[in-house]
This record gives C-alpha cells, structure tokens and sequence, in this order.
C-alpha cells in the first residue's frame, strides 16, 4: 500500500455548491488540490484559493493520492471516473461523496475495485453554509489502512466523521445519509405547505411561527426555511430543487427495492419536480413552496391577506 509521508494531493472532482466549497477549504488546509468542473467557469474562482484548475478530470487526478467526487448522482459520478480512469493512481483513495443512491454506490465499488482504489463511502450532510464553513457531517466507510490518506481532507472539509463500517462496497454511509435525507426533505416540503396553507387561509405565516414558538413542535429549521420563502431569498440555493428531487427519488426507490412503501418520499419527489417544472429548480429547495400552487396562481407569502394581486411582482 502507498504510505504518505507529507500531505496528501487531492482531485476534487464536481466543483458545485457542495465541492467548491470543500475544494477551498482543503486548500486552505495546506493541501495541494487539483479541481476539475464539466463548466470550468464554476471552477475558476478557486484558483484565487491556489487550486489548480483542470481542463479534464483525467488532468486532474494525476499524482492525486486522494479523488473526491461531489456530483450530481451515481451515473454521472460512474461516467466522469471512466474519463478520468487513464489518470487514476493504483492505490489511491477515493472520497465518492456524491448521493449516488445504494445501487448507484455499488456500480462505484465495482469501478474502485477495477482500478485498485481504496473506496470510501462518504456522503455528507450539510448544505451550503456548513459547507463554506467547512462544518459539515462526514458519513463515512472505508478500509481502516487508508483512513490516515484521507484524514486530512475529512478535517478540512468536515466539523465530524461518522464511521459506519470499514467496507465502501457495502454502502453503509450512503444508506444513513438516505434515511438522514428522508427526514430532511419531508421537513423542507412541511414548511413550504404550512406557509402555502397560511397564505391560502388568509392567515399571517408569521403567527404561526410565533405561535409553537419555544413548544415541542418548533425547530430552529422550520425558522431558517420559512425565513427563505417569506424573505424571497431563495437564491442563492444552500440546496437546490433539482438535487432534492433526485435525493427525494433515489429515497422512494431504495424503499420500493425493500419492500417499504415510503408515500411521503413519493410526494416529496413529485413536489420537488413540479417546482422544477416550474422554473425554480436551481432555487433552494425551500422553493418547493410554490408547488403548492399552479403556475397562474399567485404565491406571495408576504401577502397572504391578498392573494389575488396580479400586480404584485412575486406573485
């Protein structure tokens, strides 16, 4: 096995809201990162924070002792690795952070085993201010032997690592990281119909939020999401719609595979679509608020004694 004696050098590939943002902060550990993004646009602001940036991912993984991957789902993860694999050191360790779903993962061991990568598990939870802050919650398997090559990168992008198991293959971390987002999203789509409920009922969102304050019922993320749909500010997304509809998807069919009917998964996918439909997929996933209403309807929160106002821009 490759023994570090220094810092590792480490390929971010996926240079998104998620993997910008650790790429700076490995960066900003010491580290030497190399950064490859399918729009290199999205990646060049990182090389104020001197990383290099790549023209191809198979650029950017060579001589990397660490790949990290945030991207979209398990395919497009699958089909960038495959660009990259002419580049890939045997005996390096892979952090495939994407949600990329238990079978999607398991097509990614298949793909790290072939090419003699230590694979590691290693989703994470947080959106995009833990991840600026390089705070996020590190699900994560992976061999015990090869921990210490990825350790600095996990203390650079992660406040904490929970270890699920010793074997990536097995999707351990991936399958936390689902049920962690079940509940996520079912709250996000909870907050976005109690306010599109208010607004239809003439009711002032704010005096339902006053009204569980400080009760068992009130939670510092009902506040913070509510406080994007009401304040229109919903862009920049800490997680967009389209990605929450995908993690919403790849949830329903891991419950369908294993015989769970999960219908607020079901709903949840449906909803976080028509809101992508609707133009808000780059939103954040809060915005799954205005699925509640057709196109033509208005759907002003800050209105809701009002709601027929065709003047009204945020309508």
């Amino acid at each position: 096995m490759h023994v570090m004696t220094e810092q590792p050098t480490v390929a971010v590939l996926g240079t998104g809201i998620m993997g910008a943002a650790m790429a700076r902060n490995t960066a900003r550990a010491g580290l030497t990162v190399h950064a490859w993004n399918r729009s290199r646009a999205k990646a060049e602001p990182l090389a104020a924070d001197g990383v290099r940036i790549c023209d191809s991912p198979a650029q950017a993984v060579i001589g990397a002792d660490v790949v990290l991957t945030m991207l979209y789902d398990g395919p497009a993860t699958l089909d960038v690795m495959r660009q990259a694999a002419d580049g890939l050191r045997p005996g390096a360790a892979w952090l495939q952070s994407t949600t990329a779903g238990v079978e999607g993962v398991a097509d990614l061991a298949r793909f790290a085993a072939a090419h003699e990568l230590a694979f590691f598990d290693a989703p994470v939870l947080g959106t995009r201010q833990p991840a600026e802050a390089g705070q996020l919650l590190v699900l994560a398997a992976g061999p015990d032997a090869a921990r210490p090559v990825v350790a600095p990168v996990l203390d650079a992008v992660g406040a904490r690592t929970v270890w699920t198991g010793e074997d990536g293959a097995a999707g351990s971390a991936t399958r936390l990281k689902l049920v962690a987002n079940s509940w996520v999203l079912a709250a996000t789509n909870a907050v976005g119909e109690s306010l599109a409920l208010a607004q239809a009922l003439g009711v002032d969102p704010t005096s339902f939020l006053d009204a569980i304050a400080g009760g068992g019922l009130d939670m510092p993320y009902l506040h913070a999401k509510s406080a994007l749909i009401l304040e229109d500010r919903l862009s920049p997304a800490q997680f967009a719609v389209d990605t929450a509809a995908k993690d919403a998807r790849l949830i329903a069919e891991a419950g369908r595979a294993r015989g769970v009917r999960l219908d607020l998964a079901e709903a949840a996918a449906e909803r976080f679509a028509r809101a992508a439909r609707q133009g808000h997929g780059q939103e954040d996933m809060a915005a799954a608020y205005y699925a509640s209403f057709d196109p033509a309807d208005p759907a002003d929160p800050a209105d809701p004694a009002d709601p027929a106002d065709p003047a009204d821009p945020a309508a």
